[in-house]
């Protein structure tokens, strides 16, 4: 691992996800194996490299002196999302086809819904993620 494979800048900042799991081993096997994550940190948390950003999953836990009266746990009602992972592609067919091949369940096939096509699917806590591709304007502008 190098220093630049972690989510540590110089200046500036940049954007990771966090994700708390009920089982760190098998979410990290998740983005790595089916989204093609790869793992620049071991343990609890872990970190994964994914793309152009960065995943950190960590158990969950009791409220902490920096974060008083907030406990973190993983989904317990999948079907209440107050946040989502946001993936954008540039070939949607393509990712959905790989990572169904690679044990992705989506919840549907991608969708298109004029200025994207877009789809998404459940990380093995019950995390959602959605996957996106923007279309080119000159396809979404009607036409003068």
């Amino acid at each position: 691992m190098t220093e630049p494979d972690l989510p540590a800048p110089d200046e500036g900042f940049v954007l990771t996800y966090f994700i708390v799991s009920n089982d760190v081993p098998r979410s990290a096997a998740f983005y790595q194996d089916v989204l093609g994550g790869e793992i620049v940190l071991e343990g609890e948390p872990t970190i994964l490299k994914l793309a152009n950003g960065w995943v950190t999953i960590n158990s969950g836990g009791e409220p902490t002196d920096d974060k008083p009266e907030v406990t973190l746990v993983a989904p317990t009602r999948p079907n209440e999302v107050s946040a989502f992972l946001n993936i954008r592609v540039a070939d949607i067919h393509e990712i959905h086809e790989r990572w169904t091949r690679h044990g992705a369940s989506f919840l549907t096939p991608p969708i298109d819904r004029g200025a994207e096509i877009r789809c998404y699917l459940r990380d093995p806590d019950g995390h959602l993620i959605e996957v996106g591709q923007l279309k080119p304007r000159s396809e979404t502008e009607p036409t003068p």
